[in-house]
């Protein structure tokens, strides 16, 4: 490999153990500095933020407004207000769902999503079409697991509201260009809402450029915590949502009878916040920007590379999904001819390799591939070569065991 990031196993003390660690997708490892961030925060800093006239209380707010400020820049956010933090990308995806679209979708409305989506991006979307009446249609993949673009384009028209589109595949590492689902969908006036949970952590990401009204993604899948995610949106879309939840901090006056909303962001993040998740999240995004997203991104790509060239060449397995490195991230799922994903999962677990087994919350895609499950193998900045060493050596250990190939 020409982009070496081996070293960077030392950051990350779960690997002391020697697990050859590739679920990265479902949740990515954390390094030291993350860890150690939010322990001193906890220790020396943490108080509730934005209520209180004391003087831990707005060091903390400041360290959840400079975590907000930092995720602005790192997606290129046209403003910090245009960032809100939720639990996770599934809470920001629904936000977006209920928050805009019970508001905003009539019965002569249409919602189009795709085959390849997680369920966090296509179950809102059935649940709130239900309660409004619109009409959720779904553009194709092509045979090798890419967006079919002309049948996006033959699907859209002035009665689509929205596209919900994943910005990486999380089973098969497909990256639809979303600067041009954009220009489609705006040419007839839809909003774009993009599932970024693969994206962000792999790629560079500029809201700006890319086009889109929504975006979503969550911090444990970048190296920070869980229970924090992000939600950005255009202000102009943002000022279309209603509140998804009600409570403190949202409101700007409360009598018993009514309520008027705070600004935005704040009139999205009711309660008390995730304010130590925002201070690894902003450690996350440290630790991500001192190696360089182009940087990630090159590695990774050169991972899956090796990956796709060793793995296409054992009998009996079988790559869903684009089997080139155009258009593509670090997400690899496959089946073995005569075993299960979960029983495969499991011998790669006894030879120390960790990976997904499943439908990966993508079961009409599953359909659409004509499998029941596969087994992922997920990349990332702590993986090198041995770990696809180790994949390898799994794989044929299965192999043997079940007489396959």
């Amino acid at each position: 490999m020409t982009t070496d990031l081996s070293h960077l196993k030392a950051d990350f003390p779960i690997l002391e153990s020697g697990v050859h660690f590739l679920d990265s997708g479902a949740s990515a490892q954390k390094p030291i500095q993350v860890l150690e961030a939010m322990d001193r925060f906890a220790r020396t800093s943490y108080a509730n933020v934005h209520r209180g006239a004391y003087r831990l209380s707005m060091e903390a707010t400041d360290a959840y407004e400079a975590a907000r400020n930092r995720v602005a820049g790192f997606i290129n956010a046209a403003s910090p207000s245009e960032v809100i933090f939720t639990r996770g990308a599934t809470t920001s995806l629904n936000m977006v769902a209920f928050g805009w679209g019970l508001e905003n979708l009539t019965e002569d409305d249409r919602v189009l999503s795709t085959q390849m989506e997680h369920h966090a991006n296509l179950v809102p979307w059935q649940m709130v079409t239900r309660r409004t009446g619109a009409t959720l249609d779904h553009v194709r993949i092509t045979e090798d697991g890419r967006l079919d673009m002309d049948d996006l384009a033959s699907r859209l028209g002035p009665d689509v509201a929205v596209v919900a589109v994943t910005g990486m595949s999380n089973v098969l590492g497909t990256m639809p260009d979303i600067r041009e689902v954009s220009r489609l969908a705006h040419e007839h006036g839809a909003r774009v809402v993009v599932d970024a949970a693969q994206l962000v952590p792999h790629s560079k990401v500029d809201v700006q450029a890319m086009g889109a009204d929504f975006l979503a993604f969550s911090a444990h899948k970048m190296l920070g915590p869980t229970g924090i995610g992000v939600l950005w949106g255009k202000m102009e879309a943002l000022e279309e949502m209603e509140p998804f939840e009600g409570g403190g901090e949202m409101i700007s006056n409360v009598t018993l009878q009514d309520a008027t909303w705070a600004e935005i962001p704040h009139r999205f993040e009711a309660g008390t916040p995730p304010i130590i998740e925002a201070v690894g999240l902003h450690a996350a995004i440290d630790y991500l920007d001192a190696i360089g997203m182009d940087v990630i991104f090159e590695h990774d790509r050169e991972l899956t590379e090796s990956a796709l060239s060793r793995l296409g060449d054992m009998p009996g397995v079988a790559i869903q999904g684009p089997t080139t490195t155009e258009s593509r991230g670090g997400v690899i799922s496959l089946t073995m001819d005569g075993v299960h994903a979960h029983d495969l999962a499991t011998i790669l677990d006894e030879n120390g390799v960790a990976v997904r087994a499943g439908h990966h919350c993508a079961k009409p895609l599953m359909t659409c591939l004509g499998v029941g499950a596969t087994a992922r193998a997920s990349f990332y900045v702590y993986n090198d070569e041995s770990d696809i060493d180790a994949l390898v050596a799994g794989l044929r250990s299965a192999a043997e065991i079940f007489g396959t190939g």
